[in-house]
C-alpha cells in the first residue's frame, strides 16, 4: 500500500514520560507526509468521551485513532505509526503475526514499567532524538 492511501492516524501519548516524548519527536520530524497527528493525553486536546478511552486507560496502554475513527491500542500501533513514518522496516518487523504475541508481552512489561524505565533511559533518548530538556 501506497503511504498516500493510508488513512490518518493520530497518537494518544503520555507527554509526562521521557520516553514517549522521544518518541514523537522522532515520528514527528519524520512525518513528512502528514499521516501522523500526535495528542498528549494530558494535555486539553484530549477528549475521552470522543475518542472513547478514558485517560487512565490512555495511560496504561498506548492508543491511537485513524481518521474514520477505528481505535487501536498497544504494539499494533507502532507498526502503523512506523509505516506512515515512511520507516518500512520497523513497521514490517512491528506487523509480523508470528511477532506478536513476543511484541505483545514486550509492550505490556514496558507499558508497566514505563515511568522507572523511562527515569533510567528517557533522558538519554531525548537528548538522541534532540527534544525538549535535551539541552
Amino acid at each position: 500500500m501506497n503511504t498516500a492511501d493510508l488513512p490518518r492516524l493520530t497518537l494518544f501519548f503520555d507527554g509526562k514520560c521521557p520516553l514517549f516524548q522521544a518518541e514523537i519527536v522522532f515520528l514527528s520530524r519524520r512525518n513528512q507526509a502528514g499521516l501522523l497527528g500526535f495528542v498528549d493525553i494530558n494535555s486539553d486536546l484530549y477528549d475521552e468521551r470522543a475518542v472513547g478511552v478514558s485517560c487512565s486507560q490512555a495511560l496504561a496502554e498506548m492508543y491511537g485513532q485513524f481518521d474514520k475513527g477505528l481505535v487501536i491500542k498497544g504494539h499494533a500501533i507502532f507498526g502503523e505509526a512506523y509505516r506512515r513514518a515512511g520507516l518500512p522496516r520497523l513497521a514490517w518487523v512491528m506487523s509480523r503475526k508470528t511477532l506478536a504475541p513476543l511484541l505483545a508481552l514486550g509492550y505490556r512489561f514496558f507499558a508497566k514499567h514505563r515511568h522507572r524505565i523511562s527515569k533510567l533511559i528517557g533522558p538519554m533518548a531525548l537528548w538522541l532524538v534532540g527534544g525538549k530538556g535535551s539541552k
